[in-house]
Parts: structure tokens; C-alpha cells; sequence
């Protein structure tokens, strides 16, 4: 770990960002002969200025860097640099990547990501399509990276790792200020069965401007990037934007006309994403990695399936009248012309079948992804 201390005195220095760092360590090999060459040869790099060089030649290392990487030590953290085999191949390409990052895991397992992302305030079709897409990429060997917020991220995350599948959360503040703190769980599962990393130090807190900077590391670690539910001004959109400026597939799933939060993803299947309908949709745009395009399993509760649930006549007209998202039960009412009564006994039974949530507000939704149904004569 000691040989790390350069690389993170490098990156302290003011004036050093990584696209500097980046062309330093391609001039000089390495950062401590950063620090030992002459002024001269610094000022030789681009964006170098006469200043910056002075100070580099005559600068402190902060006592800081000497407790950071003793604390990852003892939390059995890596710090990884782009010129370790560990760091993902990907990421190198980018303009700006990260000289080094902090792990929580085993990021060397890490093969061939596909990162998702999408709304924090997500809906249950959003949920629920999130979790089978991860599972199906993540049974055929991908990688899903995504960023642990709560909504689509972590969705994206428990897809994968409900098939024991691979996944990599990467954070917008420190490995020691986990966030949001209700994913401390998902962190030590993610970080058992993948990695968990950032590029801050390990006691960032979660500045606003660490969020887009987070999202470069998720776009620019992956084959392509899959949105689900975006709003026009949705951050997901700036990973999006970043995946195509680093040259990586955008993927968007579609949603309800009707619903304001996936008017991000139609405006970028307009803009010429591709739209993704299952797992398939996204491996095929990789024949040279992937030789099974298809779908990794059929959706279960379908007809004919010994799950699917047997639902009255009534309550396959209710059913019809749902959808994925949430609708006034008095809404409700007038659309199917039933009393409110009869209509919130129906609602409860199709509750405690699984089929139906029931949101605060009396707001009610299809819960999953049953799409037929098993009719009986009953009404």
C-alpha cells in the first residue's frame, strides 16, 4: 500500500485534475518521477504551467495521505491505480479517469458491465423491469454496474445479485460515508459478491458536484448503459450523454405515454437509443462477446404457467383497467363503473394474490410482471 502514497500526493496537489495526472503518469511512467523531474521537462506537458511546476518540485506531502491509506489498510480497502492489471480496462480509455480508486471487494472478477440507472423515485413497472433486466444480463456472466442510490440503482443491483450474478456499486462520496446510509446492507452484499468503489476519499460526504463525476466512472466502466424511467431533467440523462461521448451504447427502456417520468427514456429512444425490451435487446449489440443473444429465461406467470394466479372474472376487469402506474381508486371507479365498495374488496384480494400494490393516498398498481392470468367463471 506505501507504493500508493505518490499516487495520491500527485492528485492533492491544486491545479492537478485527471486529465493532467493522466498525461503526467503517460510523460513520466510513474508518479514519483513526476515529482523528481525538472522543471523543464514538467512544463514540456500540455496544460503544465511554469507555477504548477514550481510547485510540484517543492511539495509536502500532507500528513493526511499518510492516514488515508493506513485507514484502508485497516479496512482492508485497495486502492487501485490505472497502471494495476485490477483496474477496469474500459475506464482507462476515457479522457479523464481516475488515476486510482478505492475498493471495498474484488473488482479483478469483474468481466464485461453493463451499467444501469435510472429515476430514485422509481415506480413499480420501473422496479420491477430493473430487477429482471439485471437478473437476465447477470445470469449470462455481465457485470451490472450501477450506483447504489436507492430507485433503478439499487434495483439494478439486487437483480443481479438475486442470480448470485456480478455487480459493482460505485459511490459519489467516501467508502466510510456510505449513501444513502439505508444501503449499508446492500453495500456489504455488493461488496461480498463484487466491488463497491469511488474515487473520493474515504471520508467524502456526498457533494452535489461528486454525482456527475460518479456517473463518468459508471458509463465509462461499461460496454453500454441501459436508462430506465428518466424525467427530462433526469441525472441518468447525464450518464447517458457521458456514455455516448465516450463512445459507449445508450439503451433506454420505455414506459407509459402517460407517465412523466419516463419522458427522459422516450426523448433519448428518439434521439436514436436503442429500446430495450429484455436482456437480449442488449447482449445483441455484442456478437463478438456474447453468442446467446436471448433472453436468459421466460417471464413465470404467464398462462399456463403453475404460478399463475386464478382470478375471477371480476377481478381479470380490475386487472385490465391497471396498470403499472398508480391510479385514484375513485379513478378507479369511473373507469370500470363499479361501486367503491365492491371495487376495494376486489382491490384486497388481488393485493394478497400479489398482483395488485397499494400505494399511500389509496393509489393502486400492477406489482410486477404477470401480464395473464388463469380465468375462472366466478364473479
Amino acid at each position: 500500500m506505501k507504493n500508493k502514497r505518490p499516487w495520491l500526493a500527485l492528485k492533492s496537489i491544486p491545479g492537478i485534475g485527471n486529465l493532467l495526472f493522466k498525461r503526467l503518469v503517460e510523460r513520466f511512467n510513474t508518479p514519483e518521477a513526476v515529482f523528481q523531474a525538472n522543471q523543464r521537462d514538467l512544463t514540456q506537458v500540455a496544460g503544465m504551467t511554469e507555477r504548477l511546476a514550481e510547485k510540484i518540485r517543492h511539495y509536502r506531502v500532507p500528513d493526511w495521505i499518510d492516514a488515508e491509506v493506513d485507514l484502508a489498510a485497516r479496512k482492508e480497502y485497495r486502492i487501485i491505480t490505472f497502471s494495476d492489471t485490477d483496474y477496469p480496462s474500459l475506464l482507462r480509455e476515457i479522457p479523464d479517469p481516475p488515476p486510482y480508486l478505492y475498493v471495498s471487494g474484488d473488482i479483478g472478477k469483474v468481466r464485461h458491465c453493463i451499467a444501469m440507472v435510472g429515476s430514485r423515485n422509481a415506480t413499480e413497472y420501473g422496479i420491477q423491469t430493473t430487477l429482471r433486466l439485471s437478473r437476465d444480463l447477470a445470469v449470462q456472466g455481465i457485470t451490472v454496474v450501477s450506483g447504489m442510490a436507492i430507485g433503478i440503482d439499487t434495483a439494478a443491483h439486487q437483480g443481479a445479485l438475486a442470480v448470485r450474478g456480478m455487480t459493482v456499486a460505485v459511490l459519489g462520496s467516501g467508502l466510510e460515508r456510505i449513501y444513502p446510509a439505508k444501503n449499508r446492507e446492500l453495500f456489504q452484499e455488493i461488496a461480498q459478491h463484487g466491488a463497491v468503489i469511488s474515487e473520493f476519499p474515504l471520508h467524502a460526504e456526498p457533494e452535489a458536484h461528486h454525482f456527475p463525476m460518479r456517473n463518468r466512472i459508471i458509463s465509462g466502466m461499461s460496454l453500454g448503459t441501459v436508462i430506465v424511467e428518466a424525467t427530462r431533467r433526469s441525472g441518468s440523462l447525464i450518464t447517458a450523454r457521458l456514455a455516448a461521448e465516450q463512445n459507449r451504447d445508450v439503451f433506454a427502456v420505455p414506459g407509459s405515454i402517460s407517465s412523466f417520468k419516463s419522458t427522459g427514456t422516450h426523448t433519448l429512444i428518439k434521439q436514436g437509443a436503442k429500446l430495450v425490451e429484455h436482456a437480449g435487446d442488449v447482449m445483441e449489440e455484442f456478437p463478438h462477446i456474447f453468442t446467446d443473444p436471448e433472453p436468459a429465461a421466460a417471464d413465470s406467470g404467464k398462462v399456463g404457467s403453475p404460478s399463475a394466479p386464478l382470478l375471477t372474472v371480476l377481478e381479470q376487469e380490475i386487472y385490465e383497467a391497471l396498470d403499472c402506474y398508480p391510479m385514484h381508486i375513485d379513478a378507479l371507479a369511473a373507469k370500470t363503473g363499479m361501486a367503491a365498495g365492491r371495487l376495494a374488496g376486489i382491490l384486497l384480494n388481488l393485493e394478497l394474490k400479489g398482483i395488485v400494490l397499494h400505494s399511500p393516498g389509496n393509489m393502486f398498481s400492477l406489482k410486477g410482471l404477470i401480464r395473464e392470468f388463469k380465468t375462472t367463471r366466478d364473479r
